[in-house]
C-alpha cells in the first residue's frame, strides 16, 4: 500500500469506476464519489470484495453544499488528499444541427463539466495542500483540443457538439490556470483524454475499453507530483491543447 489517498468524481461506473479500480490496485485508498448512493455503494462493494480500500463519498459536483460536506468528511477522516481526479461529466444533447442546441442544455453541461470541476477543486484545495506534493487530474476529451478539432485530417474534427466540445475546451483552459496557480504550492495539475471509450455516455459506440481509458488516467495520476504541470495527455503522450 502507498498510504496515499485519491478521490475520483463520477466513479460509480464506466471510466471513473475502472480508474478507481486501477488506482486501488496501485495501493491507493479510494474515495469513490458519485451522486447516486445506491449505485455508488454497489460499486464500492465490488471493489472492496476485490480487496481494495474504498470509501463511498456522496458528491453532487453541481451543488455547493454537497461538495462542501464531502470535503468536510474527508478532512475529518483523512485530513489530506494526495490525488484528485475530476472525472464527472455529462454529454448534453447531441443534435443534427449543433447550432440549435438549447442554451439551457449547454448551461447544464457547463455546470457539471466546468463549474463543477472548479467547485470541487477549490473545496479540496486545503486537503491537497496538506498533502503536498499532490496531484490534480482533469478528465477532458480530445474533442476539447482546438488543435485536433480544427485539423481536417484528425477524426476529432468530424464531431461537432456545441455544448460538450466547448465545455472540454474550457476545462482545458481551467487546467492551465490551476496549474500555474498551484505549482508554487507543490500541486501538479494535468489533463487526461481517455479517448473514445465504449460507455453509456456514447451508447457503447467507442472503440476503446474502459480498461484502456482508466490505465491512461491512472498512469498520469501516479506521475511525479513535483513535475511541471499544465499538460494534456492521451495514453502516455502529450497532445495539443
Amino acid at each position: 500500500m502507498t498510504g496515499k489517498t485519491v478521490l475520483i468524481t463520477g466513479a460509480n461506473k464506466s471510466i471513473g469506476f475502472e480508474t478507481a479500480r486501477q488506482m486501488g490496485r496501485a495501493g491507493y485508498r479510494i474515495w469513490l464519489s458519485c451522486r447516486d448512493t445506491g449505485r455508488g455503494q454497489a460499486a464500492a462493494d465490488t471493489l472492496t470484495d476485490e480487496g481494495l480500500d474504498v470509501r463511498l463519498l456522496e458528491i453532487n459536483v453541481a451543488d455547493d453544499a454537497s461538495v462542501a460536506a464531502a470535503a468536510a468528511r474527508v478532512q475529518v477522516q483523512d485530513g489530506r488528499l494526495d490525488v484528485l481526479i475530476n472525472n464527472a461529466g455529462i454529454p448534453g444533447q447531441s443534435l443534427a444541427d449543433t447550432s440549435l442546441q438549447p442554451l439551457e442544455d449547454i448551461r447544464q453541461v457547463y455546470e457539471t463539466n466546468v463549474f463543477g470541476v472548479i467547485r470541487v477543486t477549490q473545496a479540496f484545495l486545503p486537503l491537497l495542500k496538506a498533502a503536498a506534493p499532490a496531484t490534480i487530474i482533469m478528465v477532458s476529451s480530445g474533442l476539447g483540443s482546438l488543435g485536433w478539432t480544427t485539423d481536417p485530417d484528425n477524426f476529432h474534427s468530424k464531431v461537432n457538439i456545441l455544448g460538450y466540445n466547448s465545455s472540454k475546451s474550457a476545462l482545458n483552459a481551467v487546467t492551465v490556470s490551476f496549474a500555474k496557480a498551484l505549482a508554487p504550492h507543490g500541486i501538479r495539475v494535468d489533463c487526461a483524454d481517455p479517448g473514445y471509450t465504449a460507455t453509456d455516455f456514447n451508447g457503447h459506440s467507442g472503440y476503446r475499453t474502459v480498461e484502456q481509458a482508466g490505465a491512461g488516467i491512472a498512469w498520469l495520476a501516479q506521475q511525479d507530483p513535483a513535475a511541471q504541470g499544465g499538460r494534456f495527455f492521451f495514453e502516455q503522450a502529450q497532445v495539443p491543447w
